[in-house]
């Protein structure tokens, strides 16, 4: 049995020993329950546990283990956020049940497909494939937006058949022109308070479905005096691939953005992401996974540099030579429900984004409750009823809160709230920026 979470090392995929692990593992957790209420993996976990003799969490079947990796969606609360047992806490029983999902996903990546319905092995193919999807789906905005808007619709089921995204999945739509596209057209201003230089890492959801969360994010950094840059040569941060389990891909993802940021780095600047998982795969991922190889320095590098776009706000704020306008002409709304990100708060660098819209007057309302998709796990078919038992008390809170307006740093997750209640949120800067007075960037 070898407590490990390092893909370098040789028994990472050695089945046998990850069985033992499991077998350790699933016995704690059982032993403790406290994320009993996070997800359903838990749930059934404990479940089969209960009905072995003696409890005895050791004679679970493969499949039963198996089954408890298939339920967990990475969303990264229990061992970041929950567990009292993790590595980072120095606890000697080294528990760190997110990394050990993936090691179990990873290993079941490399045996191959054999056995896998044709449309998951599509999907899994396809669906981390974001900036292919998205270049295709920007080009063709209209025709690709009318095919996947209305869930249910018999596109829609075509789509669930061959792809295995969920046909009653509501979909982000695809912006016709790209962030990078506004970025690269629009007028640079002529700083004359700069204190600060960011390279912003848009994101996919960012680049391609919602440049409007970028296009705020720069104007309000700009009017606190912090100039905006965008590398060449970034793409989809690879999360995707980590969580179906191909390191390799996830790899080739890390370094071909890692090379650009570290080279921004160099160049004076600190590194903003409007998108927790994308943020949260930086700073933590790109170090573990880039260990041993070339480029683990850079990665390092990248990692100490690289912050949530309202944490480098805030951070700005709180310095001894730098200042935030805290000065809000625009449009407060008296409340408002703001959605706490897992995977925001898995970095645990507190609640920004609520410290900085307080600042604002309004008066606000946390809902901490996972909305169940983490990338492409709730938009695939065979999760979705699983995703839907998750997401249903996030959209009862949201409901209960009855803010003005809703917030929320995770696009995918600020859909499943659309989905569950009807409500379209806004990312906290863009709450800030229409606090400051600015307008927002007409739609093309």
């Amino acid at each position: 049995m070898t407590t490990t979470y390092d893909p370098t090392h040789p028994k990472y995929f050695d089945e046998a020993d990850l069985r033992d692990e499991m077998n350790r593992v699933y016995d704690l957790c059982h032993g403790c329950r406290v994320c009993f209420s996070l997800c359903t993996a838990f749930p059934t976990l404990f479940a089969f546990v209960d009905d072995k003799p003696d409890q005895n969490a050791h004679l679970m079947t493969p499949a039963e283990q198996d089954q408890v990796v298939n339920e967990c969606f990475h969303c990264k609360k229990c061992g970041d956020v929950t567990c009292p047992y993790t590595p980072g806490q120095g606890h000697e029983w080294q528990l760190d049940f997110p990394r050990l999902m993936l090691r179990a996903t990873a290993l079941k990546r490399s045996k191959g497909s054999a056995g896998q319905l044709w449309s998951k092995r599509l999907a899994d193919q396809v669906l981390p494939r974001t900036d292919l999807l998205g270049t295709v789906g920007s080009l063709a905005a209209p025709l690709a937006n009318a095919s996947i808007h209305k869930p249910g619709s018999p596109t829609r089921k075509l789509i669930e058949k061959t792809m295995g995204i969920a046909a009653q999945r509501l979909l982000p739509p695809f912006a016709r022109t790209r962030f990078s596209t506004w970025f690269k057209r629009r007028a640079t201003p002529l700083l004359t308070n700069q204190q600060a230089k960011v390279a912003v890492f848009p994101t996919c959801l960012v680049e391609y479905q919602n440049p409007a969360i970028g296009q705020d994010l720069v104007k309000v950094y700009e009017h606190n005096g912090v100039s905006c840059s965008l590398p060449e040569g970034m793409s989809c941060c690879g999360a995707p691939w980590l969580h179906s389990g191909d390191i390799a891909k996830f790899r080739e993802q890390a370094i071909k953005n890692v090379v650009p940021l570290a080279q921004a780095v160099r160049s004076g600047n600190d590194i903003v992401v409007p998108q927790p998982t994308c943020s949260f795969a930086i700073k933590k991922d790109y170090a573990a996974y880039l260990k041993g190889t070339p480029h683990e320095a850079d990665a390092q590098l990248v990692a100490q540099h690289t912050y949530d776009s309202s944490e480098y706000l805030w951070k700005l704020h709180k310095g001894a030579d730098t200042t935030l306008d805290v000065s809000f002409v625009g449009t407060v709304p008296e409340t408002t429900t703001y959605h706490v990100s897992c995977h925001l708060q898995a970095q645990q660098i507190g609640l920004k984004s609520r410290d900085l819209m307080k600042l604002t007057g309004t008066k606000l309302t946390l809902v901490n409750k996972c909305s169940g998709i983490d990338g492409t796990w709730g938009y695939r078919a065979a999760n979705y009823e699983l995703a839907k038992k998750v997401s249903k008390p996030l959209g009862e809170q949201v409901k209960r809160a009855a803010g003005e307006i809703v917030t929320g740093d995770c696009h995918l997750a600020n859909g499943s709230i659309t989905e569950e209640t009807g409500a379209v949120p806004m990312h906290p800067l863009q709450m800030i920026a229409r606090a400051y007075g600015i307008t927002e960037e007409p739609t093309k």
